[in-house]
């Protein structure tokens, strides 16, 4: 039995005992996968590095990802100090010049008044934009590696945002099937987080499919709650869980030809679709459900989490395997 006497100490390590330099170590130690992984836990967005040093005009971004999810640029800007003014100034340049629909903030401390800058910019913009500012740390505990850790002090608004998004849709008359798509999405989102999924939800929206990333852009999965049953070919109704190659002619095939080992490590079936004529190729997963049905919408979300989360533990590793 483990007692208060033996228990260790947390102890604080001062960054620069770790990263003397900002450009030449911290944003290479960040670039890395394993680290940009941790980074993706902290704010529920999969990212993917896209470049370091990205040039914007005569000016340089310390790092550029894509939301494997969404397929939008995510740019990222580091301090090792507090927060400054230059600093804002860049991130707002930079994600302008590169378009970036979300910037991530990480520093040292965040001062209040750039706290405030972010809270500002996230209640002033629409949900397709997403500003974070993220504290960077140092633990451990006795003579343990150090360990780096990943506080946010602020971040998007959902709740707000999605007042916003219903009171816009309200006006321009959303019809009821919309409103019930949305209101389904955020009642998944809130289970998956509740329940503590590995798989990642996007905001809600109002619409019948909700993305997740799986690792590498070019490549999602998808949830479905759809009216239309493609089983039957009648509007009664289905879930689906879907793997999602957005381009097949580059790896579809690749994929394809390992058919038998991921329907073993899945231990259900794919339905493969790769039709003539379309840019996308997906295997999915489906179920006769109602989308209308709200009494049901608690095993709805269970079935769609544990297939989610099949299809991201099987097909993750076969994504990252194929060449870039």
């Amino acid at each position: 039995m483990t007692t208060t006497s033996s228990l260790g100490k947390l102890e604080k390590i001062d960054l620069r005992t770790v990263w003397k330099n900002e450009s030449s170590e911290f944003t290479p130690w960040l670039a890395l996968e394993e680290n940009l992984k941790i980074l993706s836990d902290t704010i529920g967005i999969d990212l993917e590095l896209h470049t370091q040093e990205q040039s914007v005009g005569p000016y340089s971004a310390d790092i550029l990802c894509k939301d494997t999810a969404t397929g939008g640029w995510v740019l990222i800007e580091n301090q090792l100090e507090k927060t400054d003014h230059t600093h804002l100034g860049q991130l707002i340049t930079y994600s302008a010049g590169l378009q970036a629909v979300t910037i991530i903030w990480i520093a040292a401390h965040i001062t209040d008044e750039h706290r405030a800058a972010l809270d500002w910019l996230n209640e002033i913009t629409d949900d397709g934009f997403n500003f974070f500012g993220i504290e960077i740390e140092l633990w451990r505990i006795g003579n343990s590696p150090i360990a780096p850790k990943f506080n946010i002090v602020s971040q998007p608004n959902d709740w707000s945002k999605t007042l916003k998004q219903s009171r816009n849709s309200m006006a321009a008359n959303l019809s009821d099937t919309k409103r019930l798509q949305l209101e389904y999405w955020t009642a998944f989102r809130q289970f998956m987080e509740e329940s503590k999924s590995k798989i990642k939800c996007q905001k809600p929206l109002p619409q019948h499919w909700m993305n997740h990333g799986v690792g590498r852009s070019g490549f999602v999965i998808n949830s479905i709650a759809s009216a239309w049953n493609s089983e039957k070919n009648v509007y009664e109704g289905e879930i689906r869980a879907e793997f999602i190659i957005l381009d097949a002619s580059k790896h579809f095939e690749a994929i394809a030809k390992q058919k038998p080992e991921i329907e073993n490590q899945l231990g259900f079936p794919l339905i493969w679709s790769a039709k003539e004529g379309t840019k996308q190729a997906k295997a999915y997963v489906r179920k006769d459900a109602h989308i209308t049905d709200v009494k049901d919408w608690k095993n709805q979300h269970e079935w769609l989490k544990e297939k989610l989360e099949a299809l991201h533990t099987v097909f993750a590793p076969k994504v990252k395997a194929l060449p870039k």
